[in-house]
C-alpha cells in the first residue's frame, strides 16, 4: 500500500500532512502526484469527494519551495468556479503549507479590491482565483501573468456549466507557453475535451471511476409526488420534506438541501424556519461575509440543515454530512451526482433522497441513465394535519352564528354604522323607508323635485331563498335623483 512518505514530496510537505492526520493517499492522489512532481501535465477526471485538491496542493507546495515571488506576478494559480471552491483550495493551502514560507493570495467576489491589491503587490507564490476576479484585476494593470510556472484548472466542468469557458481560454493566453498544467473534471463534455487537446501538452490522464458515478457509500432514495399544479406541488414537496426530516430523526445528523433556484432556496428557507427547524440559505445573491459566516457554522456542527443552490453543490468540504435531500431534481444530470456527493464521503455512509413531481420526469431519466441504475423508489412518510391557531381576536365560527340567531336591535345602532357581518344583514328586516327628502338648491338656481315613486320601498321577501335581498340601502346618489330635460 502506498504511503505519502512514498511519494518524494518535500519533508515540510510530509510533516504537515502527518499533523493533519493523513497518512495513505487516495487513488488520485497517489496516481497524480508522481506525475506532477516529475512536471508533466495531468488531467484528472474523477468525482467530487476523491482528494483532487491535494493531488495538486501537495506537489504545488514542493514545486514552490526553491524560488521567491516577485510583485505583481504570481508563480502559481489555481482557478475555481466558485467562491467556495476558492476559499477550499485556500484552506487546504494553510493546513499543508504552514511549515514553510510560501504565501498566498485569495481573488474572489464579495471582497474589496484594496486588501487584494496589497497582497498582490507583495508578491505571492500561489494565486487562487475565480476567473472573473482574476480578470478583473489583470484589466485594472494590477497582475501580470507573465511569471505562472504550475496553472491549476479545478472543477473545469462546472466552469463549463456557468459559462466561464472564455475566459478560462483568454487566461491560458495570458500565461506563459511552458507552464506545468493541472486540469481536473468529472465529466469530460466535448468542450472540455477541445480545451485539453489545445492547451495540455501530453498530460497524463487519470482516471478514477466511471464518470459522474455515485459512491457506493451512499444510499439513495426516491420519492414521486402526484402533484400535477405547481402552485400545489411546492407546498406538498416542503410538508413532504418536512415529514422527511421528522422520520429520519437522530440519524439526521445534518443535511444540505437543493434547490435548482435562488428564490426556491430563500422560499424554503423561510418555511422551516417558521416550522421551528434549524435552517439557514447559501447562494450567489447573498454577501460573502454572509454566505461565509454560514458555512463556518454548518461545518462546526453548530447548524443542522444548510439550503444551498448549486453554488454549494461542490467544493463544499464538510466529510461528515449525514443527509443530501434534493428538494428538486437538478435539469443537469452530472449535478446530482456532485450534489449527493456531499455526503458518504472518506469511507462514510450517507443518505441522498430526492422529491420529484410529475414534470419532472425528464430530469429523472437524464440521471437514472447517467447513473445506468434505477433510483429505489419509497413512500413519502404520513403527513400530519397542520394545527390552525385560531387569531385572538378573530371570532370562532360558533361565536358568529350566536350572534347571527340574537342580532342587536337596529333602532339601537347609530344611523351611519354598517353592519359587522353580512350575515347579520340578511337576518334583520330592512327599515322603513326614509321620509320625503327635503328639496336642495340644484345648479342654476332652480329647485329639485321630490320624486315619492323614486323612494326606495322595502322588497318583499323571496319565498325561494327564505332570506331578504339587500339593495343599495337608504342612500341613493344625487345624480340618480337629477332631471334631464332636453334643450
Amino acid at each position: 500500500m502506498t504511503k505519502f512518505s512514498d511519494l518524494k514530496l518535500d519533508p515540510k510537505v510530509l510533516k504537515a500532512i502527518d499533523e493533519a492526520g493523513y497518512t495513505v493517499p487516495t487513488p488520485i492522489q497517489a496516481q497524480a502526484i508522481p506525475y506532477a512532481l516529475e512536471g508533466r501535465d495531468v488531467l484528472g477526471i474523477a468525482q467530487t469527494g476523491t482528494g483532487k485538491t491535494a493531488s495538486f496542493t501537495l506537489p504545488l507546495i514542493t514545486r514552490l519551495g526553491r524560488g521567491r515571488a516577485r510583485a505583481r506576478m504570481p508563480r502559481s494559480l489555481v482557478l475555481a468556479p466558485t467562491r467556495e471552491l476558492a476559499a477550499q483550495v485556500a484552506e487546504n493551502f494553510d493546513t499543508y503549507a504552514k511549515h514553510t514560507r510560501l504565501t498566498k493570495a485569495l481573488l474572489i467576489g464579495g471582497v474589496a479590491f484594496g486588501e487584494q491589491d496589497k497582497l498582490i503587490d507583495r508578491g505571492v507564490d500561489v494565486l487562487i482565483a475565480t476567473p472573473g476576479r482574476l480578470l478583473d484585476h489583470f484589466e485594472r494593470g494590477k497582475l501580470l501573468l507573465t511569471g505562472v510556472e504550475v496553472m491549476v484548472v479545478d472543477e473545469a466542468d462546472r466552469m463549463l456549466d456557468m459559462g466561464f469557458i472564455p475566459d478560462i481560454e483568454r487566461i491560458f493566453g495570458l500565461t506563459p507557453f511552458t507552464r506545468q498544467t493541472f486540469f481536473y473534471s468529472a465529466t469530460m463534455a466535448p468542450e472540455i475535451e477541445r480545451i485539453t487537446n489545445t492547451f495540455l501538452s501530453n498530460p497524463a490522464r487519470i482516471e478514477i471511476a466511471r464518470q459522474a458515478s455515485a459512491s457506493e457509500t451512499i444510499a439513495q432514495e426516491l420519492i414521486q409526488l402526484q402533484a400535477t399544479r405547481r402552485d400545489t406541488a411546492a407546498k406538498l414537496k416542503r410538508e413532504t420534506l418536512r415529514a422527511v426530516i421528522e422520520a429520519e430523526g437522530e440519524k439526521l445528523e445534518n443535511a444540505i438541501i437543493f434547490c435548482n433556484r435562488k428564490v426556491d432556496v430563500d422560499i424554503l428557507y423561510k418555511s422551516l424556519v417558521k416550522h421551528k427547524y434549524d435552517a439557514a440559505p447559501i447562494h450567489g445573491d447573498l454577501d460573502q461575509s454572509v454566505r461565509t459566516r454560514t458555512l463556518e457554522k454548518f461545518r462546526a456542527g453548530d447548524l443542522r440543515l444548510l439550503i444551498a443552490s448549486d453554488v454549494a453543490a461542490r467544493g463544499l468540504d464538510v466529510p461528515s454530512v449525514s443527509h443530501v435531500f434534493n428538494f428538486d431534481l437538478p435539469s443537469h444530470p452530472e449535478d446530482y451526482v456532485h450534489r449527493i456527493g456531499r455526503t458518504g464521503r472518506a469511507g462514510r455512509t450517507g443518505k441522498a433522497i430526492s422529491i420529484m413531481v410529475p414534470s419532472d420526469q425528464k430530469y429523472l431519466d437524464a440521471i437514472e441513465a447517467l447513473l445506468q441504475k434505477t433510483l429505489p423508489r419509497v413512500e413519502a412518510p404520513e403527513l400530519q394535519a397542520p394545527v390552525r391557531v385560531r387569531h385572538k381576536d378573530r371570532p370562532a365560527k360558533a361565536e358568529t352564528a350566536e350572534k347571527v340567531e340574537q342580532p342587536a336591535p337596529r333602532e339601537a345602532a347609530p344611523q351611519d354604522s354598517i353592519a359587522q357581518d353580512d350575515t347579520a344583514q340578511r337576518d334583520v328586516a330592512p327599515a322603513p323607508a326614509p321620509a320625503a327628502r327635503a328639496e336642495k338648491p340644484r345648479r342654476g338656481g332652480q329647485q329639485q323635485r321630490n320624486t315619492p315613486a323614486r323612494e326606495h320601498a322595502p322588497r318583499e321577501r323571496n319565498s325561494n331563498r327564505g332570506d331578504n335581498v339587500v339593495g343599495m340601502g337608504d342612500h341613493v346618489p344625487d345624480f340618480l335623483l337629477r332631471e334631464f330635460r332636453s334643450a
